[in-house]
């Protein structure tokens, strides 16, 4: 049996998950997406990334930035690798990639911030 804290919202459900014969029994939580969040969390956990990078401009010398969708739990790191080697040298707006379809995971990286994008950029 294993024991998860839900974190899909505020009531923070303590739940428990057992696995017998491939099929998952969710005790615990106060609602369906509760069941859905311990279901994934033993059989494909996902997770998102938030950073920075680093830009080409003193003005702002990094930029912040996430991933447009979750990704697998156990590509974080090879995930941050990607983003730690880049230097954006163009002005960008908020939503525009950063860095497409990261290590081919269908996600892309993008800027969450206008700091880049100026009159002059437009």
């Amino acid at each position: 049996m294993t024991q998860l804290i839900c974190i899909v919202c505020p009531r923070g459900c303590t739940m428990h998950i057992e696995e017998k014969d491939g099929a998952y029994s969710v005790t615990g939580n106060a609602c369906k997406r509760g069941e859905r969040f311990a279901v994934s969390e033993m059989t494909a956990p996902m997770r998102t990334i938030c950073s920075t990078v680093r830009t080409a401009f003193p003005e702002a010398p990094v930029l912040p930035v996430r991933v447009s969708a979750d990704i697998p739990k156990d590509r974080i790191f090879d995930v941050m690798q990607e983003i730690n080697h880049v230097v954006v040298n163009t002005r960008v707006r908020r939503g525009d990639a950063v860095i497409q379809n990261v290590l081919g995971l269908g996600v892309d990286v993008i800027a969450t911030s206008d700091m880049l994008y100026t009159s002059e950029g437009r």
